[in-house]
């Protein structure tokens, strides 16, 4: 498994960081090249969905897991009413 590797991002004309290892960053770009969007982008939409409390990094693994799920048809039972 690779280590983490940090990249810079702005984010609403601020610079921000996030950290995360190859396998994480090259889903994240699949995701935004699917959408037609850039990576940035993306990030900056994950990072406006974040709940307080959760750090960039970790948004962007939960949103990737979760995207990962929908595509195979996992359903999340926590998560139902």
């Amino acid at each position: 498994m690779s280590g983490l590797v940090k990249r810079s991002v702005t984010i609403g004309g601020h610079r921000t960081s996030y950290s995360l290892e190859a396998a994480f960053q090259a889903e994240l770009r699949r995701i935004a090249d699917m959408r037609g969007i850039a990576v940035a982008a993306l990030v900056a939409r994950i990072d406006g969905d974040r709940p307080p409390g959760v750090n960039l990094s970790s948004a962007i693994r939960l949103f990737i897991l979760e995207e990962l799920k929908a595509a195979a048809g996992v359903t999340d039972p926590a998560r139902s009413p």
